[in-house]
């Protein structure tokens, strides 16, 4: 009773200077416009979540229908058929249309949460009075998880705040999420991950992922990274466009100055303005490049936009190229083609 009740008072402490601290941060959230720390945070680089690249990224994700509404596996039901008129298919169709967009609707993509470290108190009188871990865990209903106070009492004596691990397999048992599991599957092990890697499951991974972890937490953004690399490596762009982990991939690419393939494979699939857009998005991110820096002299716009990047910042460069040379070869032939046709009738 006495170690319970040194506990109560060191966390009711440790719940005070919290307190402190929220109200400290809501202060210097809402500073007036004119204060410098606003000023600086004004001139950063683009984030994941601003609405112009929302734009671009849902914009060079697309909407393959087939795709998006691929079948699952569940339990089989007999089927429904509708007779429709042509007015009522079109509208269907427009509704099909809005839940897919729901459907791709992006994860967020945070910075990884800094590691929690802090000793509430070490009290030496309790040393030794167990051998295993007390965790105490504030379970007020409508309290956010990130408010929510996890203690852990160590065998030792020391009153510490809990681990994000520890605060994650603690809410999962107060508060459990369908489809999570408290203790991580076996699937998210590197050395399985690579299986999944060669099955070519990007797209079910990264949704496994989303459930089990959150978009903050270090084994997130690690599977995540992952992903994206292999398929970067082995160019399997393809297998995550029309899904809501492409934007992902994209951002990520673009921030690592590493868009070389993903451009090659947009042209070479005839997505001329995907990829002039990932070039635009590349320029935001980085706007003190070389081929920034031209394009603005240049006021370079479309095709013309990929070759000043071809010619400055790419790291396959000459590859590129080739691949632009081929483009515009085959709209050539297109082109002759049709003047051809026209003239026969």
């Amino acid at each position: 009773m006495a170690a319970l009740r040194t506990t109560r008072r060191a966390v009711q402490r440790a719940r005070l200077a919290a307190c402190v601290d929220r109200l400290c941060a809501r202060d210097v959230c809402g500073r007036s416009p004119g204060e410098p720390e606003v000023k600086a945070a004004g001139i950063s680089k683009p984030q994941f979540m601003d609405k112009e690249v929302q734009n671009i990224l849902s914009r060079i994700t697309g909407l393959n229908l087939e795709k998006i509404f691929k079948p699952i596996k569940q339990q089989l039901k007999p089927p429904h058929y509708k007779l429709l008129t042509d007015e009522q298919l079109d509208g269907a169709r427009r509704e099909a249309m809005e839940v897919a967009k729901e459907y791709l609707r992006m994860p967020p993509v945070l910075a990884e949460r800094e590691t929690i470290c802090d000793v509430l108190t070490e009290d030496k009188i309790l040393a030794g009075l167990e051998t295993a871990k007390y965790v105490f865990t504030d379970i007020t209903y409508d309290m956010p998880h990130r408010e929510r106070f996890v203690v852990v009492r160590e065998p030792n004596g020391v009153l510490r705040k809990a681990t994000w691990d520890e605060r994650d397999r603690m809410i999962q048992v107060y508060f459990p999420r369908e489809g999570r599991m408290i203790i991580p599957p076996p699937i998210f092990q590197n050395e399985n991950l690579l299986v999944v890697f060669a099955q070519e499951r990007f797209e079910d991974i990264l949704d496994l992922c989303l459930v089990q972890f959150e978009p903050n937490s270090a084994d997130y953004i690690r599977v995540h990274h992952q992903t994206y690399e292999y398929i970067d490596k082995h160019n399997k762009y393809d297998l995550l466009r029309s899904t809501r982990h492409f934007g992902g991939l994209v951002w990520y690419l673009s921030n690592g100055m590493r868009i070389d393939g993903l451009l090659i494979d947009m042209i070479q699939r005839d997505l001329m303005d995907d990829a002039v857009s990932v070039v635009q998005l590349y320029h935001m991110l980085h706007p003190e490049c070389q081929s920034a820096n031209e394009t603005n002299v240049q006021q370079a716009k479309g095709i013309e936009l990929i070759k000043v990047f071809s010619r400055t910042d790419s790291k396959k460069g000459s590859y590129l190229e080739l691949a632009l040379q081929v483009y515009q070869e085959a709209i050539s032939s297109l082109a002759d083609q049709d003047a051809q046709r026209k003239e026969q009738n």
